[in-house]
C-alpha cells in the first residue's frame, strides 16, 4: 500500500504533539521544527500532484475496505488544494518566526494542528471525517485568532466561535440524517445510494443536503453568512490571517466535492440540488464584498473583504457547471488564495513600519522607510487582486467571463464582475495613495523593515507573475481536474473497488 497520502496529516499531527511536549524548550528549536515540517509539505504535495496526474489514489486506513472503513482519496483536486495550502503555510510560518509567534503560547503547535485539519478535510473520502477535520481546524483557528489577546480579537473571536459552533451542530444533524437514511457516510457510497433512493426518502435527503450547504456556506463566508469574516480576519495577526485565506476555500472545496459527487447528474430527483441557489448567492456575495471593501478603514479589513469577494466569484463559476468555467474557477482560486495571503502579510509589515499609533489604518501617518519599495510591491499586488493585465487576476477573470454563454447569465456576470473590479480598483487606489503619498511630519515609532518578513511577502505575491508564466501547463492540469470533477464515476469506482492489502502487500 502506498502510504504517501496519509503523510500530510500525520506529519503536522506528530509535530504539533511534539511541540506541545516541548513547550518549555527554546523558542528557536520550536521555530526550526515548525518551519522544516511546514516546508516539507511542499514536496509532499508535489509528489501527490504527480501521482494524482496518473490515477486516483485511495488509502484505506486500518486496511478496512471501503465503504466500511475510513478512506483518504487523492485525486487531482485534493492534490491541488494540498499544494496551495503548503505554499501559503510556508510563507505564513516564515513570517511568524520573526516574532509574531511570541505573542502567546503554543503558536507553532496550534499552527501544525490547523494544517492537519485543513489537509485532512481535503483528503478525506468520508463525510463524518470531513466533520472531524473541520472541528480540528476550527479549534486550532479559535486559539490562533485569539493569539496575542486584545479586545478586538476577543470580540471577533466570540462571534467566530459561536457561529461555527452553530454550523457544527447543523453539520451533525445533516450527517446523522444521511446516515439514518442511507446507512453509510462514505461519499462515494453515498453517491450510489442517493442515486437509488426512494421517492419517500428523497425529500429528507434533500433537506440534509441543503443543511450541508448552510454549513459549507458559513465556512466559505458566502452571502448572507459572511459577516463574521471581515472582523475576524482583520483582527488576527498577519501570519494567522494569511493562513486563514485558505479557510474559506475549505468550504468551497466541500461544496464542489459533495455536490458534484453526491448530488451530481446521476442523483435522480436530487441532481444539481444547489445550482439554482449558488448563482444568486455568488453574485450577491461579490456585490456586498465590493461595498465592504470600499468602506474599509484599515488595510487588513480591505483585504478581508477581498477574500469574501473571491468567494463570490468562485461560487458563480461553480454554479455555471461547465468544464471551462470550473477550470477558470480553479485558476482564480489559486491566484486569490496566494495573493490575498501575501496582502495580509504585507499589511502586517506596513503596520509594524508605521508604528502602533497608525498601524494599518487608512489615514495619513509617518513616512514609511523604503517607501518606493513598499509602493511598488503594493502596486503589483493591487493590480493582481483587482484583475488588471498582465497578472494572474486578469487571466482568471478573462477565463471566467469567456466561459459564460451569451444571454441573461452573461449580462449578470459581466456587470457584477466588472463593476466590482472597478470598485475594488478605487478602494485599492485610495489605500495606496493614503499609505504611501500622504504623510505627517511626526516621527515614526515603528520598527525597521524585517527582510525575512519581506521574503515571505514576496514568496506569495510573486506567485501572480509565475501563474502567468506557467499558465499553459497549469491550465492543462486544471482542465483535466475539472473534467475529473464533472465525471465522478471514476472517483466512485476507484474508491468502492479498493480491496484490503494482504500480508504480502498485494490486494
Amino acid at each position: 500500500m502506498n502510504h504517501l497520502p496519509i503523510l500530510p496529516i500525520l506529519l503536522p499531527m506528530f509535530v504539533g504533539a511534539g511541540l506541545l511536549l516541548m513547550a518549555r524548550s527554546g523558542t528557536s528549536v520550536q521555530r526550526s521544527i515548525s518551519l522544516v515540517a511546514t516546508l516539507l509539505q511542499i514536496p509532499l504535495a508535489l509528489a501527490l500532484v504527480g501521482q494524482a496526474g496518473q490515477s486516483i489514489e485511495v488509502y484505506a486506513a486500518g486496511n478496512w475496505a471501503p465503504p466500511f472503513g475510513i478512506v483518504l482519496v487523492v485525486d487531482r483536486l485534493a492534490a491541488l488544494m494540498l499544494l496551495i495550502t503548503a505554499v501559503l503555510a510556508s510563507a505564513s510560518v516564515l513570517y511568524a518566526i520573526r516574532g509574531d509567534d511570541n505573542l502567546g503560547r503554543n503558536y507553532h503547535a496550534l499552527f501544525q494542528f490547523q494544517l492537519m485539519g485543513i489537509n485532512g478535510a481535503f483528503l478525506t473520502g468520508d463525510l463524518f471525517n470531513l466533520f472531524v477535520f473541520f472541528e480540528i481546524l476550527l479549534i486550532a483557528s479559535y486559539a490562533l485568532l485569539l493569539h496575542g489577546a486584545g479586545s478586538s480579537r476577543v470580540r471577533a473571536g466570540l462571534h467566530y466561535v459561536l457561529l461555527n459552533l452553530f454550523g457544527s451542530a447543523l453539520f451533525l444533524i445533516a450527517v446523522g440524517t444521511l446516515y439514518g437514511l442511507t446507512g453509510t457516510l462514505n461519499m462515494a457510497d453515498l453517491a450510489v445510494r442517493i442515486a437509488d433512493t426512494s421517492a419517500a426518502d428523497a425529500p429528507l435527503i434533500g433537506a440534509a443536503g441543503m443543511l450541508l450547504l448552510i454549513v459549507f456556506g458559513l465556512k466559505s463566508a458566502m452571502f448572507p453568512l459572511y459577516f463574521w469574516l471581515p472582523r475576524a480576519y482583520a483582527a488576527a495577526s498577519a501570519p494567522v490571517a494569511a493562513l486563514f485565506a485558505i479557510m474559506t476555500k475549505v468550504g468551497l472545496y466541500s461544496i464542489l466535492r459533495v455536490y458534484t459527487l453526491m448530488f451530481g447528474e446521476d442523483a435522480g430527483p436530487l441532481a444539481y440540488l444547489i445550482n439554482d441557489w449558488l448563482w444568486p448567492i455568488g453574485l450577491g456575495t461579490v456585490v456586498l464584498a465590493a461595498i465592504g471593501a470600499s468602506a474599509s478603514s484599515t488595510l487588513n479589513g480591505l483585504v478581508a473583504y477581498l477574500v469574501v469577494l473571491s468567494v463570490g466569484i468562485l461560487m458563480a463559476g461553480i454554479a455555471m457547471g461547465n468544464q471551462q468555467a470550473l477550470t477558470a474557477s480553479l485558476y482564480y482560486l489559486i491566484h486569490s488564495t496566494w495573493v490575498s495571503g501575501g496582502l495580509f502579510l504585507l499589511a502586517g509589515v506596513i503596520a509594524r513600519a508605521r508604528g502602533p499609533r497608525y498601524g494599518a489604518r487608512l489615514l495619513a501617518g509617518p513616512q514609511l522607510p523604503s517607501v518606493m519599495l513598499f509602493s511598488a510591491i503594493f502596486f503589483i499586488a493591487a493590480i493582481s487582486i483587482v484583475g488588471m493585465p498582465p497578472l494572474s487576476g486578469f487571466i482568471g477573470k478573462v477565463l471566467l467571463l469567456s466561459s459564460v454563454e451569451s444571454g441573461g447569465q452573461a449580462a449578470w456576470l459581466y456587470s457584477v464582475v466588472l463593476s466590482s473590479g472597478l470598485v475594488v480598483l478605487v478602494a485599492m487606489s485610495r489605500a495606496g495613495s493614503t499609505l504611501f503619498w500622504r504623510s505627517e511630519a511626526s516621527s515614526s515609532a515603528g520598527e525597521p523593515v524585517d527582510k525575512v518578513r519581506m521574503v515571505a511577502v514576496g514568496l506569495l505575491l510573486l506567485s501572480s507573475p509565475l501563474l502567468v508564466i506557467f499558465a499553459d501547463p497549469l491550465l492543462d492540469y486544471l482542465d483535466a481536474t475539472a473534467r475529473q470533477i464533472l465525471s465522478p464515476a471514476g472517483y466512485i469506482e476507484q474508491v468502492l473497488s479498493t480491496l484490503p492489502v494482504n500480508a504480502g502487500g498485494n490486494p
